[in-house]
């Protein structure tokens, strides 16, 4: 029998993730869920490898909640990704109307909102 590698998530993981994940009836649907979530907690378990070596080399722990944040940025908060999504669809109005004066409006309605903490 061939050694499994040190970060290969557990059977027990790999379940959830069959469950959290598209419908099996859509296999290829479910093989790229599961190797995105496998790639994503593969990442974040070497990262936490070296955030560990790092903190045992240094007692700079700004140094290590740099990295963590760098590697990991925050998801977008919901205005952020509204403004995105709103650039698609001023995008599309503008192609079929000639203006965006409805997607203007909107945009700075949303600008006006408070950034997330």
């Amino acid at each position: 029998m061939t050694q499994q590698h040190p970060i290969t998530p557990s059977s027990e993981l790999v379940q959830k993730w069959i469950e959290e994940g598209p419908p099996l009836d859509q296999p290829k649907f479910v093989a790229h869920f599961i190797a995105t979530r496998a790639a994503q907690w593969g990442a974040d378990q070497e990262l936490e490898a070296c955030c560990e070596w790092i903190h045992g080399e240094t007692s700079d722990e700004c140094f290590v909640a740099n990295l963590r944040a760098a590697r990991r940025p925050k998801p977008l908060s919901l205005k952020e990704q509204a403004l995105e999504q709103l650039d698609g669809i001023a995008a599309v109005f503008l192609a079929s109307h000639g203006g965006n004066l409805v997607c203007d409006t909107i945009r700075r309605a949303l600008e006006q909102l408070p950034d997330p903490s």
